[in-house]
């Protein structure tokens, strides 16, 4: 499972010119769910994106998490596009659509985050605030 996190001022998900979801400060989260994963993975990812200390203290240093501040998640399966091979990225590793709903639902509900529309074309508007943008996976990749 991976996730785009990024820190911002606003961010708005719009389908059929209709805005679906929008949030003042807080995280946006692109979520991508590979074939692999598993309920228990979706806990451990939003675990970790709650306890993110990416916001900014009363000295102004990224020492606070996300606390009463807003998230927003949106389902991404083009996060695990590979393109080692060519130009056309292939999108193997991404979990199918009926696999990976419910595994993005479950995440949602674990950080409570408004929530995009799964699979729909959508529109995502944002003010990156930093910019702060960090990719976290789980389970995680050794960076060793």
């Amino acid at each position: 499972m991976r996730a785009l996190v990024q820190r911002v001022l606003r961010a708005s998900v719009e389908v059929d010119g209709h805005i679906v979801s929008e949030i003042g400060a807080g995280l946006l989260v692109l979520l991508g769910v590979t074939r692999t994963d598993t309920a228990a993975d979706a806990e451990r990812l939003a675990e970790k994106v709650r306890a993110l200390r990416v916001f900014p203290d009363a000295e102004g240093r990224m020492n606070e998490p996300v606390g009463e501040r807003q998230i927003l998640c949106v389902s991404q399966f083009t996060l695990y596009g590979d393109t080692r091979r060519g130009n056309r990225p292939s999108y193997t590793a991404a979990a199918p659509g009926d696999q990976a709903e419910p595994l993005y639902e479950h995440f949602c509900a674990h950080v409570d985050a408004r929530r995009g529309v799964f699979g729909a074309d959508m529109r995502v508007e944002l003010v990156n605030d930093g910019p702060v943008t960090l990719l976290l996976e789980y389970p995680g990749v050794d960076a060793t």
